[in-house]
């Protein structure tokens, strides 16, 4: 079935998507099945005129970001606190594994507002190009290399501290 085929193609590069987000594997693994979801249930809307895994980016971005948010209206907390929890996760993970180098480098980057951070990993760790990054966002590339050099400029800051 051409939907298996689709899930066997991209679930790698989804979950990883958002569990750089994330950082929780079960929260990663609940959002990669909503996500394969929905795509199967708007398969019929898809638009041939955007490349399929643009289109399946997108989904996924959407998701992580409304479960972040939601995350942090359902338990009233401050960004601090969903920041301090997620550096927890990244601490005690055994997927996370890494020299101290690593690990200073992914709490920095736990810093990032939201959709800072989503720019940085997509064009860091998964080399999009920024015109990619910017159907997915519905962002300008100007606004986007931006968004990534300010970003560049926190995680230095954060990696020169000690």
């Amino acid at each position: 079935m051409a939907f298996n085929q689709l899930v066997r193609k991209y679930q790698q590069k989804v979950y990883w998507h958002i569990r750089k987000m994330v950082i929780d594997h079960d929260d990663t693994d609940d959002l990669t099945q909503e996500v394969f979801v929905k795509i199967w249930k708007n398969l019929e809307n898809f638009r041939n005129d955007a490349q399929l895994y643009t289109w399946i980016y997108r989904i996924a971005t959407n998701e992580c970001l409304s479960f972040l948010s939601s995350k942090k209206r359902k338990f009233f907390l401050p960004l601090n606190d969903v920041t301090a929890e997620l550096m927890e996760k990244i601490e005690s993970s055994p997927d996370i594994a890494g020299d101290e180098v690593q690990l200073k480098l992914q709490k920095a980057i736990l810093k990032l507002p939201d959709k800072q951070r989503l720019v940085f990993n997509m064009k860091y760790f998964d080399e999009m190009k920024y015109e990619e990054m910017s159907e997915i966002l519905g962002t300008s590339v100007g606004a986007l290399k931006a968004s990534y050099h300010i970003a560049v400029k926190k995680i230095e800051e954060y990696l020169k501290q000690d």
